[in-house]
């Protein structure tokens, strides 16, 4: 799991991120720590930029 996109200032892929916020959520209904949270967010932020990307250049 990348902590940050690559520095090239692409983003990366919205699926990759996709992987990586579906590889955060535990099994089993337990709720995220603190940390985790934190991670989550900063996921959510990424994966919305690479999608917004992506529309950007399918246009």
């Amino acid at each position: 799991m990348s902590p940050t996109p690559p520095a090239s200032g692409q983003p990366r892929p919205a699926a990759v991120v996709n992987e990586d916020i579906r590889a955060l959520w535990p099994a089993a209904g337990r709720e995220l720590g603190e940390c985790e949270r934190a991670r989550y967010e900063l996921l959510l932020a990424e994966w919305a930029d690479a999608v917004r990307a992506e529309v950007v250049e399918a246009a």
